[in-house]
Protein backbone atom coordinates (compact mmCIF):
# COMPACT_ATOMS: atom_id res chain seq x y z
CA UNK A 1 0.00 0.00 0.00
CA UNK A 2 2.99 2.40 1.14
CA UNK A 3 6.21 3.32 2.18
CA UNK A 4 7.32 6.30 2.53
CA UNK A 5 10.61 7.75 3.86
CA UNK A 6 11.16 11.10 5.51
CA UNK A 7 12.44 13.27 8.41
CA UNK A 8 9.57 11.59 10.38
CA UNK A 9 11.53 7.80 9.74
CA UNK A 10 10.96 4.77 7.89
CA UNK A 11 6.78 4.11 7.69
CA UNK A 12 5.09 2.17 5.56
CA UNK A 13 2.05 -0.65 5.54
CA UNK A 14 2.48 -4.13 7.07
CA UNK A 15 2.31 -6.76 4.38
CA UNK A 16 2.49 -6.51 0.50
CA UNK A 17 5.47 -5.97 -1.84
CA UNK A 18 9.10 -5.55 -0.59
CA UNK A 19 10.43 -2.40 -1.60
CA UNK A 20 6.81 -0.56 -1.68
CA UNK A 21 5.45 -1.82 1.99
CA UNK A 22 6.88 -2.24 5.13
CA UNK A 23 7.77 -5.74 5.09
CA UNK A 24 9.90 -7.91 6.90
CA UNK A 25 12.72 -7.11 4.07
CA UNK A 26 12.08 -4.13 4.67
CA UNK A 27 12.39 -3.88 8.19
CA UNK A 28 15.63 -6.02 7.98
CA UNK A 29 17.08 -3.51 5.53
CA UNK A 30 16.60 -0.69 6.92
CA UNK A 31 17.46 -2.01 10.56
CA UNK A 32 21.02 -3.00 9.26
CA UNK A 33 21.37 0.35 7.73
CA UNK A 34 20.75 2.57 10.36
CA UNK A 35 23.05 0.17 13.09
CA UNK A 36 26.01 0.15 9.72
CA UNK A 37 25.80 4.09 10.19
CA UNK A 38 25.88 4.35 13.78
CA UNK A 39 28.80 2.04 13.88
CA UNK A 40 30.80 4.45 11.29
CA UNK A 41 30.16 7.33 13.81
CA UNK A 42 31.34 5.30 16.84
CA UNK A 43 35.37 5.73 17.57
CA UNK A 44 37.46 2.92 16.34
CA UNK A 45 39.07 3.13 20.07
CA UNK A 46 36.12 2.43 21.68
CA UNK A 47 36.13 -0.50 24.06
CA UNK A 48 32.10 -0.54 25.28
CA UNK A 49 29.85 -1.84 22.32
CA UNK A 50 27.43 0.20 20.71
CA UNK A 51 23.73 0.32 22.13
CA UNK A 52 20.63 1.43 21.01
CA UNK A 53 17.37 2.05 22.99
CA UNK A 54 14.27 0.21 21.14
CA UNK A 55 10.82 0.57 22.45
CA UNK A 56 7.19 0.10 21.27
CA UNK A 57 3.58 1.26 20.83
CA UNK A 58 0.77 -1.02 21.07
CA UNK A 59 0.70 -2.14 17.49
CA UNK A 60 -0.60 -5.56 16.25
CA UNK A 61 2.50 -5.61 14.12
CA UNK A 62 4.81 -3.74 17.13
CA UNK A 63 6.46 -7.39 18.49
CA UNK A 64 6.97 -8.85 15.41
CA UNK A 65 8.91 -5.42 14.14
CA UNK A 66 10.84 -5.25 16.95
CA UNK A 67 12.24 -9.11 16.59
CA UNK A 68 13.60 -8.28 13.65
CA UNK A 69 14.83 -5.13 14.38
CA UNK A 70 16.92 -6.74 17.74
CA UNK A 71 17.63 -9.68 15.51
CA UNK A 72 19.26 -7.91 12.64
CA UNK A 73 20.87 -5.22 15.62
CA UNK A 74 22.26 -8.08 17.56
CA UNK A 75 23.88 -9.34 14.31
CA UNK A 76 26.14 -5.97 13.81
CA UNK A 77 27.44 -6.77 17.34
CA UNK A 78 25.05 -4.18 18.81
CA UNK A 79 23.33 -4.52 22.43
CA UNK A 80 19.62 -3.57 22.94
CA UNK A 81 18.10 -1.85 25.86
CA UNK A 82 14.51 -2.91 25.33
CA UNK A 83 11.93 -1.30 26.51
CA UNK A 84 9.16 -3.02 25.02
CA UNK A 85 5.78 -1.21 25.25
CA UNK A 86 6.88 2.12 25.78
CA UNK A 87 6.46 5.67 24.27
CA UNK A 88 8.45 7.86 21.77
CA UNK A 89 9.27 10.66 24.76
CA UNK A 90 10.40 7.32 27.51
CA UNK A 91 12.81 6.37 24.33
CA UNK A 92 14.47 9.68 23.85
CA UNK A 93 14.81 10.46 27.51
CA UNK A 94 16.33 6.77 27.75
CA UNK A 95 18.77 7.64 25.20
CA UNK A 96 20.35 10.19 27.05
CA UNK A 97 19.58 8.12 30.69
CA UNK A 98 21.44 5.57 29.83
CA UNK A 99 24.06 7.26 27.32
CA UNK A 100 22.76 5.06 24.60
CA UNK A 101 24.72 5.76 20.69
CA UNK A 102 20.94 6.28 19.24
CA UNK A 103 17.61 4.79 19.41
CA UNK A 104 14.66 3.08 17.49
CA UNK A 105 10.76 4.14 18.14
CA UNK A 106 8.60 1.47 16.23
CA UNK A 107 5.24 3.17 16.24
CA UNK A 108 3.43 5.17 13.30
CA UNK A 109 2.54 7.53 15.58
CA UNK A 110 -1.24 9.12 14.42
CA UNK A 111 -1.60 6.54 11.60
CA UNK A 112 -4.05 3.30 11.37
CA UNK A 113 -3.38 0.28 12.66
CA UNK A 114 -2.03 -1.25 9.61
CA UNK A 115 0.68 0.92 9.68
CA UNK A 116 4.20 0.62 11.60
CA UNK A 117 7.02 2.65 10.98
CA UNK A 118 11.18 2.94 12.74
CA UNK A 119 11.64 6.21 14.04
CA UNK A 120 15.51 6.83 14.21
CA UNK A 121 17.46 8.90 16.86
CA UNK A 122 20.87 9.99 17.28
CA UNK A 123 22.90 9.69 20.42
CA UNK A 124 20.95 12.45 21.80
CA UNK A 125 18.04 11.02 21.54
CA UNK A 126 16.49 13.35 19.37
CA UNK A 127 15.81 12.87 15.79
CA UNK A 128 18.30 12.31 13.11
CA UNK A 129 18.88 15.00 10.61
CA UNK A 130 18.02 15.02 6.82
CA UNK A 131 21.48 14.66 5.74
CA UNK A 132 21.42 11.52 8.24
CA UNK A 133 18.73 10.05 7.15
CA UNK A 134 20.01 10.11 3.24
CA UNK A 135 23.20 8.40 4.44
CA UNK A 136 21.28 5.58 5.87
CA UNK A 137 18.97 5.20 2.80
CA UNK A 138 21.82 4.97 0.73
CA UNK A 139 23.34 2.43 2.99
CA UNK A 140 20.10 0.78 2.56
CA UNK A 141 20.14 1.07 -1.33
CA UNK A 142 23.70 -0.43 -1.70
CA UNK A 143 23.20 -2.76 1.44
CA UNK A 144 26.68 -2.36 2.33
CA UNK A 145 26.15 -4.32 5.74
CA UNK A 146 28.83 -5.99 7.48
CA UNK A 147 27.40 -8.78 9.82
CA UNK A 148 29.19 -9.88 13.34
CA UNK A 149 31.39 -12.73 14.04
CA UNK A 150 29.43 -15.19 16.48
CA UNK A 151 31.66 -13.94 19.05
CA UNK A 152 30.31 -10.62 18.78
CA UNK A 153 26.78 -10.50 18.25
CA UNK A 154 25.70 -8.39 20.40
CA UNK A 155 22.54 -8.66 23.15
CA UNK A 156 19.02 -8.12 24.19
CA UNK A 157 18.87 -6.30 27.78
CA UNK A 158 15.22 -5.58 28.64
CA UNK A 159 14.40 -2.49 31.13
CA UNK A 160 11.09 -1.65 32.63
CA UNK A 161 12.37 0.61 34.72
CA UNK A 162 12.75 3.90 32.41
CA UNK A 163 8.86 5.44 32.14
CA UNK A 164 9.51 5.43 35.94
CA UNK A 165 12.66 7.85 35.32
CA UNK A 166 10.84 9.62 32.59
CA UNK A 167 7.97 10.46 35.35
CA UNK A 168 10.32 11.39 37.95
CA UNK A 169 12.24 13.49 35.65
CA UNK A 170 8.83 15.60 35.15
CA UNK A 171 8.26 15.70 38.78
CA UNK A 172 11.86 17.09 39.15
CA UNK A 173 10.86 19.82 36.69
CA UNK A 174 10.97 23.45 37.93
CA UNK A 175 7.66 24.78 36.36
CA UNK A 176 5.36 21.28 37.26
CA UNK A 177 3.62 22.08 40.64
CA UNK A 178 2.86 18.70 41.93
CA UNK A 179 0.80 20.50 45.15
CA UNK A 180 -0.81 22.54 43.11
CA UNK A 181 -2.09 19.60 40.85
CA UNK A 182 -3.20 17.48 43.99
CA UNK A 183 -4.56 20.25 45.77
CA UNK A 184 -7.26 21.11 42.62
CA UNK A 185 -8.46 17.57 43.14
CA UNK A 186 -9.15 16.92 39.55
CA UNK A 187 -11.29 14.27 38.02
CA UNK A 188 -9.84 13.59 34.57
CA UNK A 189 -11.02 10.94 31.75
CA UNK A 190 -8.44 9.65 29.26
CA UNK A 191 -8.60 7.74 25.93
CA UNK A 192 -6.06 5.83 25.61
CA UNK A 193 -6.85 4.82 21.77
CA UNK A 194 -5.91 1.11 23.09
CA UNK A 195 -1.68 1.79 22.99
CA UNK A 196 0.61 2.39 25.64
CA UNK A 197 -0.68 6.01 27.02
CA UNK A 198 -3.16 3.63 29.20
CA UNK A 199 0.53 2.73 30.39
CA UNK A 200 2.39 5.59 30.81
CA UNK A 201 -1.12 8.33 31.77
CA UNK A 202 -2.22 6.77 33.79
CA UNK A 203 1.24 6.21 36.17
CA UNK A 204 1.66 9.95 35.79
CA UNK A 205 -1.02 11.38 36.35
CA UNK A 206 -1.20 9.38 39.95
CA UNK A 207 2.48 10.40 40.48
CA UNK A 208 1.04 14.05 40.36
CA UNK A 209 -1.42 13.22 42.96
CA UNK A 210 -4.43 13.19 40.94
CA UNK A 211 -6.84 10.29 42.40
CA UNK A 212 -9.79 9.80 40.09
CA UNK A 213 -9.04 8.67 36.55
CA UNK A 214 -11.79 7.01 34.09
CA UNK A 215 -9.83 5.44 30.99
CA UNK A 216 -11.46 4.28 27.76
CA UNK A 217 -9.99 2.35 25.09
CA UNK A 218 -7.53 1.00 27.59
CA UNK A 219 -6.79 -2.34 26.72
CA UNK A 220 -3.27 -2.26 24.52
CA UNK A 221 -4.57 -4.65 21.85
CA UNK A 222 -3.35 -2.56 18.97
CA UNK A 223 -6.88 -2.59 17.72
CA UNK A 224 -7.50 0.96 17.94
CA UNK A 225 -11.35 1.84 18.88
CA UNK A 226 -11.35 4.66 16.24
CA UNK A 227 -8.67 6.57 14.09
CA UNK A 228 -5.42 7.24 16.28
CA UNK A 229 -5.25 11.00 15.24
CA UNK A 230 -6.41 13.11 18.10
CA UNK A 231 -9.21 15.20 16.54
CA UNK A 232 -12.39 16.57 17.10
CA UNK A 233 -14.41 14.03 14.77
CA UNK A 234 -12.49 11.14 16.88
CA UNK A 235 -13.44 11.98 20.11
CA UNK A 236 -16.62 11.57 20.36
CA UNK A 237 -16.27 8.79 23.05
CA UNK A 238 -14.45 10.83 24.94
CA UNK A 239 -16.55 13.84 24.94
CA UNK A 240 -19.55 11.96 26.11
CA UNK A 241 -17.46 10.65 29.12
CA UNK A 242 -16.05 13.53 30.29
CA UNK A 243 -19.66 14.63 30.61
CA UNK A 244 -20.87 11.62 31.78
CA UNK A 245 -18.59 11.05 34.39
CA UNK A 246 -18.83 14.80 35.04
CA UNK A 247 -15.32 15.15 35.25
CA UNK A 248 -12.35 17.94 35.26
CA UNK A 249 -11.53 17.54 31.81
CA UNK A 250 -11.05 14.63 29.24
CA UNK A 251 -7.33 13.66 28.31
CA UNK A 252 -6.66 12.17 24.82
CA UNK A 253 -3.36 11.12 23.55
CA UNK A 254 -2.00 9.18 20.59
CA UNK A 255 -0.71 5.55 20.24
CA UNK A 256 3.57 6.82 20.90
CA UNK A 257 2.08 9.37 23.66
CA UNK A 258 3.91 12.65 21.76
CA UNK A 259 0.57 14.35 20.68
CA UNK A 260 -1.78 15.72 23.76
CA UNK A 261 -5.25 17.65 23.23
CA UNK A 262 -7.89 18.51 25.98
CA UNK A 263 -11.80 18.05 26.27
CA UNK A 264 -13.74 20.67 28.28
CA UNK A 265 -15.35 19.82 31.36
CA UNK A 266 -18.76 19.99 28.99
CA UNK A 267 -17.49 18.30 26.26
CA UNK A 268 -16.23 20.71 23.63
CA UNK A 269 -13.23 20.46 22.34
CA UNK A 270 -10.33 22.94 24.07
CA UNK A 271 -8.67 22.55 20.58
CA UNK A 272 -5.53 20.51 19.59
CA UNK A 273 -4.12 23.33 18.26
CA UNK A 274 -4.25 25.50 21.94
CA UNK A 275 -2.48 22.57 23.80
CA UNK A 276 0.79 24.44 22.82
CA UNK A 277 -0.82 27.72 23.37
CA UNK A 278 -1.80 26.82 26.75
CA UNK A 279 1.31 25.40 27.80
CA UNK A 280 3.43 28.43 26.57
CA UNK A 281 1.65 30.96 28.81
CA UNK A 282 2.35 29.59 31.75
CA UNK A 283 5.89 28.72 30.71
CA UNK A 284 6.25 32.10 29.33
CA UNK A 285 4.84 33.39 32.58
CA UNK A 286 7.50 32.02 34.55
CA UNK A 287 10.16 31.97 31.91
CA UNK A 288 10.69 35.25 29.36
CA UNK A 289 11.97 34.17 26.13
CA UNK A 290 11.00 32.91 22.87
CA UNK A 291 8.71 30.50 20.78
CA UNK A 292 8.58 28.07 17.92
CA UNK A 293 5.92 26.58 16.17
CA UNK A 294 5.57 24.81 12.34
CA UNK A 295 4.24 26.97 9.82
CA UNK A 296 0.76 24.69 9.94
CA UNK A 297 0.02 25.49 13.23
CA UNK A 298 -2.15 28.46 14.78
CA UNK A 299 -0.94 32.17 14.97
CA UNK A 300 -2.64 32.16 19.02
CA UNK A 301 1.23 31.01 19.82
CA UNK A 302 2.47 34.09 18.27
CA UNK A 303 -0.19 36.56 20.09
CA UNK A 304 0.86 34.79 23.38
CA UNK A 305 4.70 35.36 22.65
CA UNK A 306 4.42 38.98 22.17
CA UNK A 307 1.91 39.16 25.12
CA UNK A 308 4.72 38.07 27.27
CA UNK A 309 7.26 40.18 25.53
CA UNK A 310 9.20 37.10 23.54
CA UNK A 311 9.53 36.64 19.94
CA UNK A 312 7.89 34.14 17.81
CA UNK A 313 9.75 31.83 15.38
CA UNK A 314 7.85 29.54 12.63
CA UNK A 315 9.87 26.38 10.98
CA UNK A 316 8.89 23.56 8.47
CA UNK A 317 6.77 20.97 9.33
CA UNK A 318 8.68 17.84 11.04
CA UNK A 319 9.86 17.80 14.58
CA UNK A 320 13.31 17.70 13.47
CA UNK A 321 12.97 21.32 11.75
CA UNK A 322 11.01 22.38 15.01
CA UNK A 323 13.67 21.47 17.08
CA UNK A 324 16.54 23.29 14.85
CA UNK A 325 14.62 26.31 14.71
CA UNK A 326 14.54 26.37 18.62
CA UNK A 327 17.90 25.59 19.08
CA UNK A 328 18.64 28.66 16.34
CA UNK A 329 16.72 31.06 18.33
CA UNK A 330 17.02 30.10 21.94
CA UNK A 331 13.68 29.24 22.57
CA UNK A 332 11.77 27.92 25.85
CA UNK A 333 9.13 26.19 24.47
CA UNK A 334 7.85 25.11 20.87
CA UNK A 335 6.17 22.31 19.20
CA UNK A 336 3.31 21.82 16.52
CA UNK A 337 -0.24 22.72 16.98
CA UNK A 338 -1.05 19.10 16.44
CA UNK A 339 -0.98 18.96 20.17
CA UNK A 340 3.37 18.11 20.18
CA UNK A 341 4.87 20.16 22.96
CA UNK A 342 8.57 20.38 23.00
CA UNK A 343 10.26 21.51 26.65
CA UNK A 344 14.01 21.77 25.75
CA UNK A 345 15.13 21.96 29.34
CA UNK A 346 13.70 18.20 29.48
CA UNK A 347 14.53 17.10 26.03
CA UNK A 348 14.26 18.27 22.38
CA UNK A 349 11.41 15.68 21.57
CA UNK A 350 7.51 16.42 21.70
CA UNK A 351 6.08 14.67 24.88
CA UNK A 352 2.47 14.56 25.74
CA UNK A 353 3.45 13.52 29.62
CA UNK A 354 5.30 16.81 30.31
CA UNK A 355 2.53 18.56 28.37
CA UNK A 356 0.22 16.92 30.30
CA UNK A 357 1.95 18.08 33.96
CA UNK A 358 2.38 21.52 32.95
CA UNK A 359 -0.97 21.88 31.57
CA UNK A 360 -2.26 20.76 34.60
CA UNK A 361 -0.20 23.26 36.74
CA UNK A 362 -1.35 26.07 34.63
CA UNK A 363 -4.91 24.79 35.45
CA UNK A 364 -4.51 24.47 38.46
CA UNK A 365 -2.75 27.71 39.36
CA UNK A 366 -5.57 29.28 37.11
CA UNK A 367 -8.45 28.71 39.68
CA UNK A 368 -10.24 28.30 36.10
CA UNK A 369 -12.83 25.56 34.83
CA UNK A 370 -10.99 24.19 31.76
CA UNK A 371 -13.47 25.80 29.51
CA UNK A 372 -13.08 29.07 31.24
CA UNK A 373 -9.17 28.99 30.41
CA UNK A 374 -9.96 28.26 26.79
CA UNK A 375 -12.04 31.30 26.61
CA UNK A 376 -9.49 33.29 27.85
CA UNK A 377 -7.12 32.63 24.30
CA UNK A 378 -7.80 34.57 20.75
CA UNK A 379 -10.53 31.96 18.92
CA UNK A 380 -9.00 31.83 15.81
CA UNK A 381 -10.75 28.35 13.58
CA UNK A 382 -8.18 26.44 11.84
CA UNK A 383 -10.04 24.09 8.72
CA UNK A 384 -7.50 21.03 8.64
CA UNK A 385 -8.24 18.92 5.31
CA UNK A 386 -6.08 16.47 3.23
CA UNK A 387 -6.24 15.26 -0.51
CA UNK A 388 -4.72 11.29 -1.14
CA UNK A 389 -2.16 11.64 -3.89
CA UNK A 390 -2.19 9.53 -6.95
CA UNK A 391 0.47 7.70 -7.65
CA UNK A 392 2.99 10.28 -10.03
CA UNK A 393 1.54 13.22 -9.42
CA UNK A 394 3.67 15.86 -9.85
CA UNK A 395 3.16 17.59 -6.74
CA UNK A 396 5.53 20.50 -7.63
CA UNK A 397 3.75 21.46 -10.77
CA UNK A 398 0.69 21.72 -9.02
CA UNK A 399 2.13 23.90 -6.51
CA UNK A 400 3.77 26.15 -9.20
CA UNK A 401 0.31 26.54 -10.95
CA UNK A 402 -1.13 27.70 -7.73
CA UNK A 403 1.58 30.04 -6.75
CA UNK A 404 0.95 31.76 -9.99
CA UNK A 405 -2.56 32.20 -9.59
CA UNK A 406 -2.33 33.82 -6.22
CA UNK A 407 1.32 35.34 -7.23
CA UNK A 408 -0.45 38.96 -5.99
CA UNK A 409 -0.93 37.39 -2.11
CA UNK A 410 2.22 36.74 0.21
CA UNK A 411 3.69 33.92 -0.30
CA UNK A 412 5.99 31.34 1.81
CA UNK A 413 7.70 28.59 -0.30
CA UNK A 414 10.13 27.40 2.70
CA UNK A 415 7.27 24.25 3.13
CA UNK A 416 5.29 23.46 0.68
CA UNK A 417 3.11 26.77 0.20
CA UNK A 418 1.77 29.47 2.99
CA UNK A 419 -0.26 31.79 1.22
CA UNK A 420 -2.01 35.20 3.05
CA UNK A 421 -5.08 36.80 2.59
CA UNK A 422 -5.07 39.07 4.96
CA UNK A 423 -5.36 38.46 8.45
CA UNK A 424 -6.19 34.29 7.06
CA UNK A 425 -3.64 31.99 5.56
CA UNK A 426 -3.67 28.62 3.99
CA UNK A 427 -0.73 26.10 3.95
CA UNK A 428 -0.58 23.44 1.12
CA UNK A 429 2.30 20.74 1.87
CA UNK A 430 2.80 17.19 0.95
CA UNK A 431 2.97 15.10 4.24
CA UNK A 432 6.13 13.45 5.67
CA UNK A 433 4.38 10.76 6.69
CA UNK A 434 1.21 9.61 4.10
CA UNK A 435 0.73 9.91 0.73
CA UNK A 436 -0.90 13.01 0.63
CA UNK A 437 -1.54 17.06 0.38
CA UNK A 438 -2.36 18.71 3.50
CA UNK A 439 -4.40 21.69 3.57
CA UNK A 440 -4.51 24.01 6.52
CA UNK A 441 -6.64 27.27 6.97
CA UNK A 442 -6.64 29.59 9.32
CA UNK A 443 -9.15 32.27 9.85
CA UNK A 444 -11.01 34.25 12.73
CA UNK A 445 -14.22 33.07 11.66
CA UNK A 446 -15.01 29.17 10.58
CA UNK A 447 -16.82 29.67 7.77
CA UNK A 448 -13.84 31.67 6.12
CA UNK A 449 -11.16 28.92 7.41
CA UNK A 450 -13.51 26.21 5.32
CA UNK A 451 -13.59 28.62 2.14
CA UNK A 452 -10.46 29.39 2.10
CA UNK A 453 -9.93 25.46 2.03
CA UNK A 454 -12.29 24.20 0.05
CA UNK A 455 -11.29 27.07 -2.74
CA UNK A 456 -7.77 25.86 -2.36
CA UNK A 457 -8.53 21.94 -2.52
CA UNK A 458 -10.57 22.94 -5.84
CA UNK A 459 -7.71 24.63 -7.23
CA UNK A 460 -5.68 21.47 -6.47
CA UNK A 461 -7.69 18.95 -8.41
CA UNK A 462 -8.17 21.31 -11.20
CA UNK A 463 -4.46 22.09 -11.35
CA UNK A 464 -3.83 17.85 -11.76
CA UNK A 465 -5.96 17.93 -14.42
Amino acid sequence: MALVKSISGIRGTIGGKTGQNLTPLDIVKFSAAYGTWLLTTIQNDRKEKCKVVIGRDGRISGKMVKDLVNATLISLGIDIIDLDYSTTPTVEMTVKFLNADGGIILTASHNPMEWNALKLLNNKGEFISGDEGKLILQLAEKEVFEFSSIEKVGKVFTNDKMLEAHIQSILDYKLVDVKAIKKANFKIVLDAVNSTGSIAVPALLKALGVEEVVVINEEVTGHFAHNPEPLPEHLRELSHSVVANKASLGIAVDPDVDRLCFVCEDGSMFGEEYTLVAVADYVLSKQKGNTVSNMSSTRALKDVTIKHGGEYFSSAVGEVNVVNKMKEVNAVIGGEGNGGIIVPELHYGRDALIGIALFLTHLANSNKSIKQLRNTYPDYFMSKNKITLAENVDVQSVFKKIKTKYKSNPINTDDGLKIEFDNDWVHLRTSNTEPIIRIYAESNFETTADNIAMRLIQDIHESMS
